[in-house]
């Protein structure tokens, strides 16, 4: 165990005797001879006495002198062993929501019973569900994501400053050659194509970037568009002066938070680049203002840009917050496998708490009704390129309504695989107010619920499953009514 960690331990259980005697700060020194500021430090995790202070302290709160330094804490306090152990405080980015270690461990130690064994529940949850540090890592960014509406004044700012630096005029379509010139001229990178096609197994990266020689390896089978946003994301860590990076793309593991969220504010760098704010905003509230939205307009606003269709969506999770105010919004990505007939859901995001649709992460069947999927059956059902839909859903249960857009595209990576892409905002006066197509009759409404297994619409045309869940309530009312009616009977 770390020093720190050793103090902080012996902190804890000296207040705990201390505390258990009855005494204040200010009587144990008065009791022991050592100084209240002393005391305190040693209670905080700051300071570890002597051996000479100890044997004093142990005498004087009638407490033997190894069970003070043993490491072993009791029932009260063994949920800040195991959290201290299992190292998830080294783990969590605890900088990135304003919090200290040592705050945080204080406020668990003075916590009551009921709420410790609550944590320790959580503790026990994570274990029993395999949530590993890359699940924490990847969650404590979406959270990270949704404290700030998903918009980054900085990255965007330092956009503005590489666009002027190195001559790219923003409003026209960002060149891929000219952020290939800019990688190997200003930052000495070296591309190769052909390396990567010679390891059958590295057939779902994009590309290998080799520090030490500024080597890039990028896969041949790739467009402009996902080329363009391996060479922004490169630019980025460059430019951002970033050191603690993931070097594959897609990624394979992480090792570090630090990594993830560098991670992060390379991708969203690179879709600042490749989709510049103020002209996408400009276009959106071109297509806001008509009464009618053809699906061609939508796809022809998407190829404006040297972007994948992913990125797009991704940067108007960015822009429709700040620039329109519409905070209520989600974002799903979906793969398919054409052979197992298996819908995914494999990235999401949610910027209000009580949204739905959420990945349930229990192998029940999503919405068949969800245009997210509609799209996707209608690729792989023999459509070519783009897919392009949109809808109200409306969730019954809930009794919320979101207007969302999807597209479908196949996998440039993985033969029979298709994913789609889809953003949903809340309908509300809101969006009213600042889409004036929503009123157009022919955006289908639909009823949907999340999954078949949770869902009570009862005339459900491609339900997949039973309701079980649903099914179990109502079997669980039956059961209590039935007793509550002997209970009548016979009292």
């Amino acid at each position: 165990m770390k020093e720190e960690y050793i103090k902080l331990i012996f902190g804890l259980k000296l207040k705990q005797v201390r505390s258990d005697s009855g005494l204040s700060l200010y009587g144990l020194a008065k009791k022991t001879g050592l100084s209240k500021s002393y005391l305190n430090e040693i209670e905080k995790g700051k300071k570890y006495p002597k051996p000479d202070k100890i044997s004093i302290i142990s005498e004087k709160l009638d407490v033997a002198y190894d069970d003070l330094v043993s490491l072993k804490l009791d029932k009260n306090l063994a949920p800040v062993a195991d959290i201290l152990q299992s190292r998830i405080l080294k783990e969590i980015p605890l900088e990135l929501f304003g919090l200290k270690e040592s705050s945080l461990i204080d406020i668990i130690a003075n916590a009551p019973q009921k709420v410790t064994a609550f944590i320790t529940t959580i503790i026990d949850i994570a274990k029993n569900y395999d949530f590993g540090k890359e699940n924490f890592y990847l969650a404590s960014v979406r959270s990270l994501q949704e404290a700030n509406h998903n918009y980054f004044k900085e990255l965007e700012s330092s956009v503005l400053k590489f666009a002027k630096m190195y001559g790219v005029d923003l409003s026209k379509t960002v060149d891929v050659s000219e952020l290939e010139t800019i990688l190997m001229d200003e930052y000495g990178y070296k591309i190769n194509n052909s390396e990567l096609e010679s390891y059958a197994e590295l057939e779902d990266l994009r590309s290998i970037y080799i520090p030490k020689t500024k080597t890039l390896l990028i896969t041949k089978d790739i467009d402009d568009a996902q080329r363009s946003f391996i060479y922004a994301k490169e630019l980025a860590y460059n430019f951002l002066n970033i050191k603690q990076r993931l070097y594959t793309f897609s990624w394979i593991k992480f090792d570090n938070f630090e990594q993830v969220i560098n991670n992060f504010y390379a991708s969203y760098f690179a879709g600042a680049l490749l989709i510049p704010r103020a002209f996408l905003v400009k276009d959106l509230k071109s297509i806001f203002s008509k009464k009618t939205l053809r699906k061609s307009d939508f796809l022809n606003l998407i190829d404006q840009y040297n972007a994948s269709p992913e990125t797009f969506y991704q940067r108007l999770t960015n822009i429709l917050p700040h620039d329109f105010n519409l905070k209520n919004l989600f974002f799903l990505r979906f793969s398919y496998h054409e052979k197992n007939k298996a819908y995914n859901l494999n990235k999401e995001l949610h910027l209000a708490k009580d949204q739905s649709p959420r990945a349930t992460g229990t192998n029940e069947h999503y919405c068949r009704r969800w245009v997210s999927l509609k799209v996707l059956d209608r690729l792989a059902n023999g459509s070519s390129g783009h897919e392009f839909d949109l809808q109200i859903s409306h969730y019954p249960k809930e009794d919320q309504k979101y207007l969302v857009l999807a597209s479908a595209v196949k996998d440039p990576f993985k033969k029979d695989h298709y994913r789609s892409i889809s953003i949903g905002i809340n309908v509300d006066p809101k969006l009213h107010q600042k889409i004036k197509f929503l009123k157009d009759e022919q955006i289908e409404e639909q009823n949907v619920g999340v999954t078949c297994e949770t869902c009570s619409i009862s005339d459900c045309e491609v339900r997949q499953a039973p309701p079980k869940v649903l099914n179990e309530k109502l079997r669980e009312q039956k059961t209590s009514e039935a007793v509550n009616e002997l209970i009548k009977k016979y009292s």
